[in-house]
């Protein structure tokens, strides 16, 4: 039990965002009469205001911070001096380097397999003319993305463009083989969300294919997404909750969860990203999901006093 007190009578949580979005991305804005509701005084906090009183809140949640990419070290050294974070510090840490998927897969998590390329390496496109995306270990909403037919020749060039492009900027690459079903199947993205007994199951979304060709930039935060209600099929949940079970330092303490899967050549579902520091949670495309969150920030802050 620690010793922080409520510096008044209603609970304080900051919903930590970034400067663009300084009032919330709108899902996200979902949630805050559902805490109200509930006697919580929830407010947006940009994360690098230097205004900001961290102590002042019971909570810090982290919503939608999406500039931070570019200062990674900065953000998680951030993290670290921000008491009651949900999701935390170390989570953090592990979580905004997509490297981890090294780790997950040899926990015998399936994912999508991902040749590292680091700062300063050069990079030779495989013989084969199959389809790669390219994109940094450290990016968020589909930024310095792109997608590559390596048996057209344009392509080839523009991939290797892109590899030095993030290799002189210090930054790792990941080169993946494009899995195909995305373009019918779509991405699904399994939320979880905080209850009594840990991370519970809240809702799936369908994401449409967001990827068309070469990486030519991105205007604003992140690529427009084309997002529908799905229902999670048995065997995705499986593989959602294998992927959990190998988060190092289990579960119990996160406020919420996104495991994003796409079917491989095989049909089954493989793993392309889990997001556990500021995943959109799309609330507005369930029933219920914004009520659910708000009961989820309410059992993180009885297990912070």
């Amino acid at each position: 039990m620690n010793n922080h007190q409520p510096a008044r009578g209603k609970p304080r949580v900051a919903l930590i965002t970034c400067g663009e979005l300084a009032d919330l991305d709108p899902d996200d804005r979902l949630v805050l009469a559902p805490l109200a509701a509930r006697g919580v005084d929830a407010e947006p906090v940009v994360w690098d205001d230097p205004a900001a009183d961290w102590a002042a809140y019971d909570l810090a949640v982290l919503r939608s911070p999406w500039d931070y990419m570019p200062r990674r070290d900065e953000f998680v050294a951030w993290a670290q001096r921000v008491p009651r974070l949900a999701n935390p510090a170390d989570v953090v840490r592990w979580n905004t380097d997509k490297r981890y998927l090294d780790e997950l897969r040899a926990a015998g998590v399936p994912t999508v397999p991902t040749a590292w390329v680091g700062p300063g390496e050069s990079w030779t496109p495989p013989a084969d003319s199959g389809e790669y995306v390219i994109k940094p270990a450290v990016s968020a909403g589909s930024q310095d993305t792109g997608r590559y037919d390596l048996a057209d020749p344009e392509h080839r060039e523009l991939a290797v463009a892109h590899v030095r492009r993030l290799s002189a900027a210090g930054r790792v690459t990941m080169v993946q083989p494009y899995l195909a079903a995305v373009d019918t199947a779509g991405e699904t993205a399994l939320l979880f969300l905080a209850g009594e007994r840990g991370l519970e199951f809240s809702h799936a979304i369908r994401k449409g294919p967001m990827l068309t060709g070469p990486d030519f930039g991105v205007d604003g935060l992140y690529r427009p997404e084309e997002i529908t209600a799905r229902t999670a099929a048995l065997e995705q949940l499986a593989v959602a909750r294998k992927t959990l079970a190998s988060v190092p330092g289990g579960t119990d303490r996160l406020l919420y969860a996104r495991v994003d899967l796409i079917p491989g050549p095989d049909g089954r579902p493989v793993l392309v990203e889990l997001e556990l520091t500021e995943p959109s949670l799309f609330l507005g495309h369930s029933d219920g999901a914004a009520d659910r969150l708000a009961d989820a920030i309410l059992t993180r802050l009885v297990s912070e006093t």
